[in-house]
């Protein structure tokens, strides 16, 4: 018997061994990235303003690094905040940890003002900080991997322009085993080079703009068997109620696919100049409609002539559920 509890002891310390191994090598050999390359970012008038584009209505980073006014429908950035960061995810989002949106002020203190332009480019497409550690996925390197090397350059050139705001926001903090996962997450594979003329045709400008505004990330479901963009993925508010995005595929019944190119341009439109007040109970949304609504009317025409591409996914979704009454 004594013996047999020594064979078991032994098992059990070789096994902890190894844990113990295993969570020291996820801790420091990952993440396994490259040096933040060398560059240097030209801050001219057209690439600053083709940055501003991009930033505040395609890839819509503003969005989560102000705060953002929930008082609101779709949660506006409230003006002089831009880039601040702060905005939180947590467990009562469905969140495995608490996530913080950074400062991307050039302030020098809580922001990015000493961060070089290849220390910004590679968390924008590599996902890691400064100091080489994971940026939790919300951050959409994913997505930004496939921006031009010129555009990913302009929204660099732009957010050097944003107003220094001294803003000390909390460290992230993932939950175990959580957290050494997200260790193997950043990944310096990259696609082959955006070639720019992909925004000379409708089509494969539709395609990139998908790809960079990130709009499977919200509209895939995570039944992978319905195929991309026929929505169903829920998002919980604090308060309980839960939204689901949009089928978005050319369904006639339960997606896009009964829509004119119009009535789909005008969806977007018709946030241009909102500004609407919720009352209690009426349906919050996380789509930044206010910023998507300045995006250029070619490029949402480009969009929706992409995404009539897509295979048409039969999938009926239940928008929002609102709070249980207590």
């Amino acid at each position: 018997m004594k013996k047999a509890l020594r064979v078991v002891g032994y098992i059990v310390v070789v096994a902890m061994a190894a844990i113990a191994a295993g969570v020291i090598y996820l801790q420091y050999a990952f993440p396994n990235v490259d040096a933040a390359p060398n560059i240097t970012v030209m801050h001219t008038a057209e690439q600053i303003e083709r940055g501003r584009y991009l930033a505040n209505h395609v890839t819509v980073c503003i969005d989560c690094h102000s705060t953002r006014d929930f008082s609101q429908l779709s949660a506006p950035p409230i003006p002089g905040t831009f880039g601040k960061g702060g905005d939180k995810f947590d467990h009562n989002m469905g969140f495995p940890g608490t996530f913080y949106a950074k400062n991307i002020t050039p302030d020098k203190e809580t922001g990015i003002g000493t961060w070089t332009d290849g220390e910004v480019y590679r968390a924008m497409t590599q996902g890691v900080s400064k100091d080489g550690e994971p940026l939790f996925p919300m951050m959409p390197y994913g997505s930004y991997k496939q921006l031009t090397t010129q555009d990913a350059y302009a929204i660099i050139a732009y957010i050097r322009t944003l107003a220094p705001i001294r803003n000390e926001v909390p460290k992230s903090e993932a939950d175990f085993p959580f957290n050494l996962i997200l260790r193997t997450m950043p990944s310096s594979e990259m696609p082959a080079a955006t070639n720019p003329t992909v925004l000379d045709n409708e089509l494969s400008r539709g395609k990139y703009l998908v790809a960079v505004a990130g709009c499977g990330d919200c509209h895939s479901p995570k039944d992978a068997d319905l195929g991309a963009f026929a929505g169903g993925m829920d998002f919980k508010f604090p308060d309980g109620s839960v939204l689901r995005a949009a089928n978005i595929t050319p369904d006639e019944e339960t997606g896009i696919g009964s829509w004119s190119e119009e009535a789909f341009l005008q969806r977007f439109k018709a946030y241009q100049n909102a500004d609407q007040q919720l009352k209690p109970g009426q349906m919050q949304t996380l789509m930044p409609w206010t910023m998507y609504a300045g995006m250029k009317e070619e490029d949402l025409r480009a969009i929706y002539k992409f995404l009539r591409t897509q295979a048409p996914a039969k999938n009926q979704v239940v928008r929002f559920t609102p709070a249980a009454k207590s």
